[in-house]
């Protein structure tokens, strides 16, 4: 085996992340953001004082990779048990891992209630505009003419409605903070949203309000695509519906013109 050394070393998982291998396919974004999330905690040197929430779906076995501390939550209560935990333990960092299905159909009114209470936790939100694990039936988040397992020819407004675009929803309440949108299909898209779940960890420690980090990324599975399609038809039809940024800093929303 080759030894590297310090001087040409590019990279280094974070030392918080087990040797579990990932369950989620390859490509998705999930192994992305699951790496990243550490890395801050890691960075911030708070990994003793972070505990994570994850609840069904994709995200549901959380607790195989990270060498923190995770509860496990019920489907769509990931805010609620952030909620009792934060305030029990205010000095903790607490965090939830959910994706679209969860956070933005049945656990649409505990983050939105969490957020408008302006409870100080963190929210990394994973949408891919589908049933991801279940699947790959239509959620609140599928947007107009896409095709999934139970809208076969795609999402007709007209009898199933417009997609819910949560975190503008969440930007626009009082009670949160910090609110972003950002991707990881591209090491310049890894790099702003790295950025934007320190943002969202570090505005725990001023006690201000909610943070929550959307991430839209693909399901290649689901989406019955390789993924560099996958990704290519992201950018060409989730980004419009979906467009990336920091909508809300500092508790003060970001009008774009």
């Amino acid at each position: 085996m080759e030894i590297i050394n310090d001087k040409n070393l590019v990279y280094q998982p974070s030392s918080l992340l087990t040797d579990a291998v990932y369950n989620f396919c390859p490509g998705c974004g999930h192994g992305t953001v699951v790496r990243l999330v550490m890395e801050v905690v890691e960075e911030m040197g708070i990994q003793s004082e972070t505990i994570g929430i994850s609840p069904v779906g994709c995200s549901v076995l959380l607790y195989d990779f990270y060498k923190i501390d995770i509860v496990q939550a019920a489907h769509g209560r990931a805010p609620c048990v952030a909620t009792g935990l934060k305030r029990v333990m205010p000095d903790k960092f607490i965090f939830t891992y959910q994706g679209d299905g969860d956070l933005a159909a049945i656990g649409t009114g505990e983050t939105i209630h969490a957020c408008n209470r302006g409870e100080n936790i963190t929210i990394i939100y994973i949408n891919n505009g589908i049933y991801g694990m279940t699947g790959g039936q239509m959620a609140p988040t599928t947007i107009p003419g896409m095709k999934t397992s139970t809208t076969p020819q795609g999402r007709e407004i007209s009898t199933t409605g417009y997609p819910l675009r949560i975190t503008d929803i969440v930007a626009s309440l009082d009670g949160s903070f910090y609110v972003s949108r950002q991707a990881v299909h591209t090491s310049t898209a890894v790099r702003r949203t790295k950025k934007a779940i320190r943002t969202a960890f570090e505005s725990q420690k001023l006690k201000k309000g909610a943070s929550l980090v959307e991430v839209v990324t693909s399901c290649h599975s689901g989406w019955k695509m390789t993924p560099l399609q996958a990704n290519e038809w992201m950018e060409e039809n989730m980004f419009p519906h979906y467009p990336l940024g920091d909508l809300k800093t500092e508790g003060k929303l970001i009008v774009k013109s």
